[in-house]
């Protein structure tokens, strides 16, 4: 099964000047400290999970309780997006 692009990706392929305002936020909000802490938490169980960078397509995921286990990436990263 092909993937199926959305309107948003249609609308920044057909509008670079949006997709360049919308990269330029992008970098600015990644900046944030709160952002960087946010990845650098998430990296370091992800090493101590021994999965960060070997390969093996597992991420650690979240539970609602706040404890931690490991997921396929594409699962992990797909559950919590829009549904259109």
């Amino acid at each position: 099964m092909a993937h199926q692009s959305g309107k948003s990706t249609a609308h920044y392929a057909a509008n670079r000047r949006s997709l360049n305002i919308k990269r330029a936020y992008q970098r600015k909000y990644n900046k944030k400290p709160k952002e960087v802490k946010r990845r650098v938490d998430l990296k370091r169980i992800n090493r101590l999970k021994g999965t960060y960078g070997n390969g093996d397509g597992k991420d650690v995921s979240h539970k609602k309780g706040g404890g931690t286990f490991m997921e396929k990436a594409s699962k992990n990263r797909a559950r919590n997006r829009s549904k259109a």
